[in-house]
């Protein structure tokens, strides 16, 4: 995935409340909108719910700090009949210094869901 290629799935600026005791964003953080990124990567390719199942190995290069802006760029890699994989690789921009740094990325399994929490079939492409 080349990521200025494609839009951010989301965009999120990071704020004291979710430092560590070394003032760098918990890796949670990261986690949480990791999977919300993906979330919208399967929303935006026609499934209604998802929810998660899994998430391959998470290695962070780099530390995220307060006021850095980071985004979560999100692209589905592969669809089953009931569940999706989707890419989500995260930099951030330091404001501080004007960079950009890879911090880390993550494949994500989600299963599509009817509200009652069985499985659907992914929505075939439409056109």
């Amino acid at each position: 995935m080349a990521d200025h290629e494609h839009e951010a799935a989301i965009r999120v600026l990071m704020m004291p409340r979710d430092t560590n005791h070394h003032g760098t964003i918990f890796g949670g953080v990261i986690l949480s909108h990791i999977d919300q990124a993906g979330a919208v990567a399967a929303i935006r390719r026609g499934c209604r719910q998802v929810v998660t199942v899994a998430m391959d190995q998470v290695v962070f290069h780099q530390p995220v700090e307060v006021g850095d802006l980071v985004s979560f760029y999100a692209e589905v890699v592969e669809v089953g009949r009931t569940s999706l994989r989707v890419q989500v690789a995260v930099e951030a921009d330091r404001r501080a210094s004007g960079e950009t740094v890879a911090v880390t990325r993550a494949e994500v399994t989600y299963v599509h869901v009817d509200g009652q929490g069985k499985p659907l079939p992914v929505p075939p492409l439409t056109s």
